[in-house]
């Protein structure tokens, strides 16, 4: 068996893969103050509930966007699994060739993400990672990771709104039943919808036009099925994209 970690800003997510059946996922918040040892607690009671043994893990493959975590995971991989995980870095073999100005400054995550979309809807492409940021990729048919887009994610904008602004509530990122809202709390819910797959078709549209190819269009992340309904770009959500990526680019270094 597979371990795959994906440590993102707001949550670890956890796969295990028996060969390339995704066989349990999980997800913990992220605690930059969270020790190796109680993080190990947590993961080895989720493997007990899911009847999995620890024992039977093989490797471990990680994304890590949070350099205060890393420690602990290989700390983890070594006590409690007895590995050496993969961490994935610009360095790792994954099959594309980056033209990042400065490679060393691209996050693992963006790296699984072109990997993971590339392995399983060819090129070009363009994935988009609903995360704590919303991130966009572009590989190119010649397997070429061109860059992206960084803007900041959905709920990230409704936090700013709760807490800068002293009459406005927390809502829920939902679909509203109109655009034109009679109501405070619905007008916040339009606004954080229609304006953010306003900000993702806008990106796209130019991204598209740039790359002076029709690209297909994945998107994967937390809300990529709220925000995805409303694009007229985005052709394929793939929720557990981000987990095979990590399966795919260890597989390719073992």
């Amino acid at each position: 068996m597979l371990l795959v970690i994906d440590a993102g800003n707001s949550n670890l997510t956890l796969g295990v893969f028996r060969g390339a059946e995704l066989f349990a996922q999980w997800r913990l918040l992220t605690n930059r103050d969270q020790s190796a040892e109680q993080y190990g607690l947590e993961i080895r009671e989720l493997f007990e509930r899911a009847g999995v043994e620890v024992k039977n893990v093989e490797g471990i493959a990680i994304a890590s966007v949070v350099p205060q975590l890393d420690h602990a995971l290989a700390e983890i991989a070594a006590n409690d699994f007895g590995v050496t995980p993969l961490f994935v870095d610009h360095n790792t073999d994954t099959g594309l060739k980056l033209l990042y100005d400065t490679p060393a400054e691209l996050g693992a995550d963006r790296i699984v993400d072109a990997a993971a979309a590339l392995a399983k809807y060819g090129a070009p492409c363009i994935v988009i990672d609903f995360g704590t940021a919303t991130t966009f990729n572009a590989v190119n048919a010649a397997h070429e990771y061109l860059g992206g887009v960084i803007a900041p994610g959905v709920m990230i904008s409704a936090e700013a709104l709760f807490s800068r602004a002293a009459k406005l509530p927390r809502v829920k990122i939902e679909r509203p039943d109109k655009v034109i809202a009679s109501s405070t709390r619905g007008a916040m819910q339009s606004g954080l919808y229609h304006g953010y797959a306003g900000l993702v078709d806008g990106v796209l549209e130019q991204m598209i036009a740039e790359m002076g190819s029709r690209p297909r269009v994945i998107a994967t992340g937390g809300l990529a099925p709220v925000i995805a309904s409303a694009s007229k770009f985005i052709e394929k959500i793939d929720e557990t994209l981000t987990l095979d990526g990590l399966r795919l680019i260890y597989e390719r270094n073992n």
